[in-house]
């Protein structure tokens, strides 16, 4: 099955990824990919969809959908390095996946993030995704 991006979640204070369920009174109904229990946030909880996260380049931005594909290639099957790998660790896959990121904006604090979020898709969703030709029938009907 592939993964729409536009449908995971990353909530502001919360661990982990969450997939987008349906709209709340008040916020939105989301399920942890990890362990699946269904989560009410509140709509000021600091929602935002991995579609809408870009990474910093010195040509501009790279959408992080484009970015997981790039560590994919150089990883295979692999996992990515724990969040918690050293500083060079990171940097150094960072530099062979996407080699003219910007190290001025993009911290080891964001590639921690990059490489959970993308451990968590890889185990608990797909690294295959939604293509946007795939996305546009569905928001049609």
């Amino acid at each position: 099955m592939k993964t729409d991006l536009a449908k995971i979640l990353s909530v502001r204070g919360q661990r982990g990824l969450f997939s987008y369920i349906a709209q709340s009174r008040n916020g939105a109904i989301a399920e942890s990919l990890q362990d699946h229990k269904r989560v009410n946030f509140a709509a000021t909880s600091g929602i935002t969809t991995l579609e809408d996260i870009s990474i910093y380049t010195m040509e501009g931005e790279v959408k992080l959908k484009e970015v997981f594909l790039k560590l994919k290639e150089v990883l295979g099957d692999a996992d990515a390095p724990s969040p918690k790998a050293a500083p060079e660790e990171l940097k150094a896959l960072f530099e062979k996946a996407l080699p003219d990121y910007d190290g001025d904006r993009f911290y080891v604090s964001h590639m921690k993030k990059v490489v959970e979020w993308y451990n968590q898709l890889k185990n608990f969703a797909s690294l295959d995704f939604v293509e946007e030709e795939e996305e546009a029938p569905e928001a049609e009907a």
